[in-house]
């Protein structure tokens, strides 16, 4: 099922995505997939693809470039580690984990995202990461969303990285699934403060789901001058 999922999305995402917006051949993307493929060969190559053009789409637009890169495959169980943490300077895997989506996204598999307040859903698409702090969840990372309509109320919504005693192996055999947050990218507490620190101070996330409407409206995925230009205009940028 989730094979044949992937077909579609490659479909889809060949059939959308605008010249320019893809990784080139023999250019420095390109070498940059190969070592980060070969550095987590468990990662969906598409996603993978997919995370580094949105990257360089966003780069191309004028945010400044990260060290280190987030991918979330949320087409993956939840009982699977499905975050990756990439250093893009090294081209190397600092960390694969588990990370929980949010109660109102599904059981075992999230299959439903938003972006609205209250949902208590998980958002797709292209994020950046901000400013650590201490709070209810103990040591924790804001982010902001970059896609219109798709994430750009995280801020608005407390969509933040922090640990969660739900998101364990142990839960996992014992609910048949990790436990849920209320959108978060909630993390193992043994590993939140590294991934706070890895991720923190402006940092890309990426979301992966293959989900139609976004993967055809996708600010990010599509390359979009004049939604990039209005988004970063609501932030100040």
């Amino acid at each position: 099922m989730l094979a044949s999922g992937y077909r579609l999305c490659l479909i889809i995402l060949t059939l959308v995505a605008p010249c320019g917006s893809t990784l080139a051949a023999g250019g420095p993307e390109q070498a940059l997939y190969r070592r980060l493929a070969h550095a987590a060969p468990e990662l969906n190559p598409l996603v993978l693809k997919s995370a580094l053009n949105a990257v360089h789409c966003a780069i191309n637009s004028g945010l400044e470039q990260s060290e280190r890169l987030a991918v979330i495959d949320y087409s993956l169980p939840s009982t699977t580690r499905r975050l990756w943490i990439f250093d893009l300077r090294k081209k190397t895997l600092v960390l694969r984990d588990l990370v929980a989506h949010g109660q109102k996204s599904g059981e075992n598999f999230a299959t439903q995202f938003s972006n609205q307040l209250g949902s208590y859903q998980s958002s797709l698409g292209l994020f950046r990461t901000q400013e650590s702090y201490e709070g209810t969840h103990g040591y924790s990372l804001r982010m902001d969303g970059l896609e219109p309509g798709f994430n750009d109320r995280a801020r608005d919504r407390d969509l933040v990285i922090h640990a969660a005693d739900y998101v364990s192996p142990l839960w996992s055999r014992r609910e048949g699934r990790l436990g849920r947050s209320q959108g978060c990218p909630a993390v193992r507490p043994q590993v939140a403060r590294q991934v706070v620190d890895k991720l923190k101070d402006g940092q890309f996330m990426f979301v992966w789901y293959p989900d139609q409407h976004w993967l055809k409206a996708s600010t990010y995925l599509n390359c979009k001058p004049q939604q990039m230009a209005s988004a970063k205009a609501s932030q100040g940028g």
